[in-house]
């Protein structure tokens, strides 16, 4: 009988959680245009408001949020409309920040994928910083550089996709947040500002600063599965300790393994196997992995984060991304780790 599929690609989305699940349900049992006058309308404003104060609440936030459509449309909005001259960009950003940055400078990172905070620039600068790589897990220091920003006289732009529900937030002027990177439905996201004086309004919806009907059905259940928490993460460390010393074990490389990484994201170059090789041949047994961010997996081009840091092509295009959810147990890291010698062990006999 066949194993059923092991999913280990949760950077990329996580399956919605069952309280989220719920809290949608329920939402469109009774959903109407919150900018509508009458009872109903009003009734969906008020569930609205409630699903922001118990986001910021369990966040730990004191501004104001705004609810978009996700993390790359909640950078796109500071990016654009942050109040400040110039724009620099680390060079280790998702793709997401990198496409709406356009012409932004860049922050130059270590081999450990962290910004040096020396390449800080000057005042009226928005800074846009990552802070949990999505490709390798690298936590960047970011309260030693929002110290330093501000004292430049610059705004801190904080991608927390994949921190948000999985670790304490620092505080930024702007930090987006994805729903369905934590269990929550996609199509949902936030950005949290920490004064709106410091982004140009639009219009519309949400305060003035978003346009278009709020999805109050995703809203919900962003709430419930933020309120849900990562007690899972301590599990997900001692795992992903093991897997990494077992890579190591086989031969293979862990990325940035001296630098502080979130528990729940790692990447392993395996060397002479391709990463494309390695996906099918995971995929074929069952596995879901990745190489580097889902939104660029599927080009032919290296990771642009492995580059930063220093790697060579031939290198980057050996490394494949492993990341855990809630439910990722010592059972699948034992199965990801019997095919990855499978793998390893076919490519060293064609080679023999």
């Amino acid at each position: 009988m066949s194993l059923p599929r092991l999913y280990l690609d949760h950077a990329a989305t996580t399956p919605m959680l069952p309280v989220a699940k719920a809290a949608m349900i329920e939402a469109m049992e009774r959903w109407a245009n919150p900018s509508s006058p009458h009872a109903e309308g009003r009734a969906a404003r008020a569930a609205i408001e409630d699903a922001r104060a118990r986001i910021v609440r369990t966040l730990g936030h004191d501004g104001a949020l705004i609810f978009t459509s996700g993390a790359s449309e909640a950078i796109e909005i500071a990016l654009r409309r942050g109040k400040a001259g110039a724009r620099l960009v680390s060079a280790v950003e998702h793709d997401a920040v990198r496409r709406a940055a356009r012409d932004a400078g860049t922050l130059p990172v270590d081999q450990l994928g962290r910004v040096d905070a020396g390449s800080i620039g000057a005042e009226d600068t928005l800074h846009a910083i990552q802070l949990v790589n999505n490709e390798t897990g690298v936590v960047q220091p970011i309260e030693e550089l929002r110290a330093r920003i501000a004292d430049e006289g610059g705004l801190l732009l904080m991608d927390a996709a994949q921190a948000a529900g999985k670790m304490p937030l620092p505080t930024a002027d702007f930090i987006s947040l994805s729903a369905h990177k934590l269990g929550g439905p996609p199509g949902i996201g936030a950005l949290l500002v920490r004064d709106l004086a410091l982004l140009e309004p639009s219009g519309g919806q949400e305060q003035g600063y978003r346009g278009g009907t709020e999805n109050v059905p995703a809203i919900m259940a962003f709430a419930a599965a933020l309120e849900q928490g990562a007690g899972w993460m301590e599990e997900a460390s001692r795992l992903r300790d093991r897997l990494d010393a077992a890579i190591r074990g086989e031969g293979g490389i862990v990325v940035a393994d001296q630098a502080i990484r979130s528990p729940a994201i790692a990447s392993y170059r395996m060397p002479g196997v391709a990463a494309t090789a390695q996906l099918i041949r995971f995929d074929m047994a069952g596995i879901s992995v990745s190489a580097g961010s889902a939104c660029s997996s599927g080009s032919l081009k290296p990771s642009h984060v492995l580059a930063a840091m220093g790697w060579g092509e031939q290198e980057a295009r050996e490394t494949v991304r492993v990341s855990f959810g809630p439910d990722t147990g010592e059972a699948d890291i034992d199965r990801f780790l019997c095919e990855w010698r499978r793998i390893a062990a076919s490519a060293q006999n064609r080679a023999a």
